[in-house]
């Protein structure tokens, strides 16, 4: 008997004159990830690593909705609540996808029309080529759920100007395109009504998609962040939450107190666990070694108190009202934070894809 095939695959790829093309494909769920779909892009990117029909890779999203909204949250949840066994796996696959991505040695796309977020970082940020419309909102708002910019933020944050990469993973600050492209978050603005010309000559010309996007970027307008770079870089310097908190305070200014109550909202463990982790990524010797910190972090924080209620609060019963445990900052010891970034035995650890 013949099997039909799956309908609606949550990732469909394919080769196009000359481009891999991978499109997220579970637009209900703003294509957030799931294991599946990461092993279905890692088999792609293995499959055109050596292909010489393949000169590049694009990246997009079906639907209007975002790119990619993060991650299984819910299923990371239920999974830490017992054994964590399903969450450490698709930490493992998405991880090692995104440094698959980050060291892949031929040029990727990706378009980030709409809501990028978390796991959608996480696979555009390693991207040669990103490109940002004017419904592109990009966010890491980990710390609201009781998690932490992971996915690759400890690479990627302490490298955006400044402390820039502080003050949006502490605050899960949302920014629009003329913000990203000036951090450098993403390479180019064009016009969502101009996005399938780009894919066009994309396709015709498959072995240069930095040249396309050049040509097709246009200016995405004046960058309000930068009116703030002084106060952030003055106000997020610091080696811990509490000196950041202080900072904030005596500043006194209507954007410093309005920062700080912002922060007040969020997990006292995932701002330390977020800064801790920023500060040394900005040392890590390579993006792989990153991740295998990341890694390690991440399968214990599922298990953690505050994700848990993090998630209970944003996601299940969505009345936004999380009660933290330590619920101040002062609670959150060393010892917590160091048995969390604890390396993982040598059996545990995680590795690279070859």
């Amino acid at each position: 008997m013949t099997v039909p095939p799956a309908l609606d695959p949550e990732i469909i790829t394919r080769v196009d004159n000359g481009v891999g093309r991978i499109t997220l494909n579970r637009p209900k769920a703003i294509h957030a990830l799931n294991r599946s779909m990461c092993e279905a892009m890692i088999a792609a990117l293995l499959a055109w690593r050596d292909d010489a029909a393949v000169k590049s890779v694009l990246i997009d999203h079906a639907g209007e909705r975002g790119f990619c909204a993060g991650g299984d949250i819910r299923m990371i949840a239920d999974s830490g609540a017992g054994d964590g066994v399903d969450a450490k796996a698709f930490f493992l696959s998405e991880y090692r996808l995104n440094d698959l991505m980050f060291g892949y040695a031929k040029p990727i796309t990706a378009i980030v029309d709409g809501i990028v977020m978390g796991g959608g970082v996480g696979i555009s940020e390693p991207a040669d080529v990103r490109i940002a419309t004017e419904r592109t909102t990009y966010a890491m708002p980990e710390t609201g759920i009781g998690l932490y910019p992971e996915v690759g933020g400890g690479w990627f944050l302490p490298r955006l100007p400044g402390q820039t990469g502080v003050w949006i993973g502490l605050t899960g600050a949302r920014l629009k395109a003329a913000d990203t492209v000036a951090l450098g978050i993403h390479t180019h603005f064009v016009p969502s009504e101009a996005v399938e010309a780009l894919k066009t000559d994309l396709l015709a010309e498959a072995a240069d998609p930095a040249a396309v996007a050049a040509r097709h970027g246009r200016d995405a307008g004046p960058a309000p962040l930068l009116t703030r770079r002084e106060a952030i870089d003055r106000l997020f310097a610091f080696d811990t939450v509490e000196e950041i908190f202080a900072a904030l305070e005596a500043d006194g200014s209507d954007w410093a107190l309005a920062q700080l109550a912002t922060l007040k909202t969020k997990s006292p463990t995932s701002l330390k666990v977020t800064l801790r982790h920023i500060r040394e990524g900005a040392k890590a010797a390579s993006f792989s070694d990153n991740m295998a910190v990341e890694y390690a972090v991440s399968g214990r924080i599922g298990a953690t108190h505050d994700f848990q209620e993090g998630v209970r609060a944003v996601i299940v019963d969505k009345d936004n009202a999380p009660r933290w445990s330590p619920a101040d900052l002062s609670g959150v010891t060393q010892a917590t934070l160091d048995a969390l970034f604890a390396p993982l035995a040598d059996n545990e650890k995680w590795t690279p894809l070859a």
